[in-house]
């Protein structure tokens, strides 16, 4: 059994949000925790955040995936471009306890040039800093494809990160399926042995939540084009297998495929068909 849902905006609010992702069929869903070019964050209502509590309570909601703006970058190399990062980062960790229980993701950073043995102590320092041992929420680091100079294009550099924290018990990961095909990790045909890698290089123990997206490109590509699920090089059977894999049961699953509400609201029904029971 997995949770399974797609992203949502937090426009109209939270319980809104937990409402749209129950007509369509999900008990789990994703969020922006501002928008997701930067920004400012808009104020959290309390009551709000109670009443999804409550109402993903009463309908046996998975956890939560937020996701950091993609202007985050806390490797970059530019000290503006990195301040504001870290500042939003903080942030975003402290308006999750009005969630507590939940994940937040964010994209590890590009090192834009500077290589990634500078990146990855920038990356584990901004988290370092963050974070603090009363928080409620589990840190998740994106696996990504490694288009451009993006940190975290394989399994190796996820955990070099992972290292260097100092909570080790408030950091997990979040495997994006598009991010690994197209970062080379070939999940059509050795999905039992990526997920051995994984183990041994990261720890199934840290994998907390997965982006569910097909591909518009051929493995190894390094371009991070998500497709509709079935519809791209992964392809039907393969995300059939991943859905029901051993080791990624009880995990919430978010899509993050080119859709309106009717196309998320018939992948959210193909996978829930998919499941074995």
């Amino acid at each position: 059994m997995i949770y399974i849902g797609n992203h949502l905006s937090t426009s109209k609010g939270f319980l809104a949000m937990g409402k749209a992702a129950l007509s369509l069929g999900g008990d789990t869903f994703a969020f922006f925790t501002r928008n997701p070019r930067g920004g400012a964050a808009k104020a959290i209502d309390p009551e709000d955040t109670e009443a999804l509590k409550a109402f993903m309570k009463q309908h046996h909601f998975g956890p939560l995936v937020a996701h950091g703006p993609y202007t985050m970058n806390v490797c970059a190399e530019k000290p503006e471009v990195r301040e504001f990062s870290r500042n939003a980062l903080a942030e975003d960790l402290k308006r999750m306890e009005y969630l507590p229980g939940n994940y937040y993701n964010f994209h590890p950073g590009s090192h834009v040039g500077q290589g990634e043995d500078v990146a990855i102590p920038l990356i584990a320092e901004a988290l370092n800093k963050a974070m603090w041992e009363e928080q409620q929420t589990t840190v998740l680091l994106e696996t990504m494809a490694g288009k451009g100079s993006e940190v975290g294009r394989n399994f190796e550099e996820i955990r070099r990160i992972i290292d260097l924290i100092t909570l080790q018990d408030k950091i997990g990961v979040c495997l994006d399926t598009c991010h690994v095909w197209d970062g080379g990790y070939d999940i059509v045909d050795k999905l039992d042995e990526v997920m051995d890698e994984f183990d041994r290089v990261i720890g199934l123990e840290r994998l907390k939540a997965i982006h569910i997206n097909d591909s518009m490109n051929p493995v190894s590509s390094h371009k991070d084009r998500h497709a509709k699920i079935g519809e791209g090089y992964i392809g039907k059977e393969a995300m059939e297998r991943i859905v029901n894999h051993p080791a990624l049961q009880n995990l919430p699953f978010i899509l993050e495929t080119p859709n309106d509400d009717e196309g998320y609201a018939k992948e959210i029904a193909q996978i829930r068909g998919w499941m074995h029971s």
